[in-house]
């Protein structure tokens, strides 16, 4: 290779590096925005970037003379803890990130090379939106990039990174991604503007208001992780991984951690204190799943919004479990609509790859009131159902406390084939709570009576051990084993190793008809 081509070549690498100009580089550095480029090398392993596309150009001029080499995306492979990632960036520094037709080949072919190598494709969206001045063929590049979004979803896990705005229907790929991670004050999302929003409904709202982080982590539910900076947003979106298979025709990752936590024979008697002697009394659930999970680690997803439920990933003698668990320091552990969407949609993913699911229910039933109800609890509530029945990983659930009603079979009861179902001594599983059962079969009786107040407890009692109690349960097969608290891990342990080579298939359809 004589020396004009190496000048050459190291002349085009250096441009695509600066793509956009330093003034840009430098303005996007004082929004306290990190470039696109700098963010693939913090996320990835060192030295393991490896850009595709690099020289690609959306303009006539010259190669040696174009300022935007690359267009508006950064494009390649890399690797997380060793393990291959297909990653795309948006360059905020280049026409504002704006997605050209151009850009959005760059994108469709890190998808394509994503999905037919089995590997995780990650975004990091930094954009403006469509380029203006391409009109329908940068529309047309975001119907390309969804169609990938779909054709990928349950096949390699996707993570989209909003590092900036994302805006109009480029907030739909990452819609269409299975977690979003915000970062606080450079994340936005909205479909439309501020603008827009006052001229159409007369409302005032900054973009914060309208679309920031603490909006779609608490409210909208859209966010699956908010971090205060940039850095804390990549080591949440490794830690994340590390649970996760590569596609769905892998088994998530093996780590085990030192002995004291991983093996069958660890039992935790402080289990046996956690749950108050009052049925009404609250109590965090993340004080169990601690002290049952590996190194008492429980990574939690979404853990700002539909605070009532809990969901996230954790480790049994290594191997990956999707949790999904009441929180009765939350509205007593209450199902509502957004409770049963966020629980559903987790329980898809695990189930598309190949991640048991283990549930721990304290459940006094569904929310009621008018609200819920004309907001579509039922509908909704529809969709926790159909995931637990859909579902054909190993599923396990243990019964902590109470479980009334509709919320109980819901909760990955026997009758939604829920292979292994533990209860612990004290629990309650009935058709609703005993004094409001009591209220509605016995009314006129405890009215006749001399002392209604007395009755009406010696009925309440009997109710809860004659008809509440997990024995009843355990005689019909419904239970399969009462336990005591501290085997809870034990076993778990022993069910997830019979339950390792589960075979369980659907009857043969196109799919399934879920109550969007």
């Amino acid at each position: 290779m004589n020396e004009h081509s190496k000048t050459f070549l190291t002349t085009l690498r250096e441009q695509a590096r600066q793509s956009g100009g330093s003034k840009r580089i430098e303005a996007q550095h004082k929004r306290g925005k990190l470039t696109a480029r700098e963010r693939l090398l913090e996320l990835l392993d060192p030295n393991s970037f490896n850009e595709i596309d690099g020289m690609v150009s959306n303009s006539d001029v010259p190669i040696s003379d174009n300022p935007s080499l690359g267009d508006s995306v950064i494009t390649g492979f890399g690797q997380i803890d060793g393990r291959t990632i297909f990653v795309y960036a948006q360059n905020f520094s280049v026409f504002g990130g704006s997605l050209s037709q151009i850009a959005a080949k760059k994108i469709c072919k890190i998808m394509d090379l994503s999905i037919q190598n089995g590997s995780p494709c990650i975004g990091l969206i930094d954009s403006g939106g469509a380029r203006i001045q391409e009109g329908i063929k940068s529309l047309a590049g975001y119907g390309d990039i969804f169609l990938r979004n779909v054709r990928s979803s349950g096949v390699i896990p996707q993570l989209s990174l909003i590092l900036g705005p994302a805006a109009g229907g480029a907030t739909y790929s990452p819609a269409l991604t299975d977690f979003i991670f915000m970062t606080q004050d450079i994340s936005q999302m909205y479909i439309t503007g501020p603008k827009v929003v006052q001229a159409v409904t007369g409302e005032i709202s900054s973009l914060e208001e309208l679309g920031g982080t603490s909006v779609h982590s608490s409210k909208s539910g859209v966010a699956h992780f908010s971090s205060n900076t940039e850095s804390d947003c990549f080591k949440k979106v490794r830690k994340l991984l590390s649970f996760l298979p590569a596609n769905n025709m892998e088994e998530p990752p093996q780590q085990l951690f030192p002995q004291d936590f991983s093996v069958l024979t660890d039992v935790d008697y402080q289990l046996e204190q956690i749950i108050p002697d009052n049925p009404s009394e609250p109590y965090d659930m993340n004080e169990i799943l601690q002290r049952i999970l590996d190194n008492r680690d429980f990574f939690e997803i979404h853990s700002d919004f539909a605070t009532n439920i809990l969901v996230g990933f954790g480790r049994i003698n290594g191997s990956t479990v999707g949790i999904v668990a009441q929180q009765p320091m939350s509205l007593a552990g209450v199902i509502d609509i957004d409770a049963s969407v966020k629980a559903a949609r987790f329980i898809r993913f695990c189930d598309s790859f190949n991640i048991p699911i283990i549930t721990f229910a304290d459940v006094p039933g569904f929310l009621p009131g008018v609200e819920q109800e004309h907001s579509g609890i039922i509908r909704h509530g529809a969709k926790l159902i159909f995931a637990y029945a859909e579902a054909t990983v190993p599923k396990i659930c243990v019964i902590t406390r109470k479980a009334y009603g509709g919320a109980y079979i819901v909760m990955s009861s026997k009758g939604l084939s829920g292979d292994m179902n533990f209860a612990w001594p004290h629990s309650e599983i009935a058709v609703m709570g005993a004094e409001g059962a009591v209220d509605i079969i016995y009314s006129r009786e405890i009215s006749n009576s001399d002392d209604p107040g007395q009755k009406r407890s010696e009925l309440i009692s009997n109710y809860q051990n004659e008809l509440m109690n997990p024995y009843i349960a355990a005689k019909q097969g419904f239970i399969d084993e009462v336990i005591y608290p501290y085997e809870t891990r034990i076993k778990i342990s022993n069910s997830l190793a019979m339950l390792k080579n589960k075979r369980d298939q659907s009857p043969p359809k196109k799919h399934g008809n879920i109550p969007l």
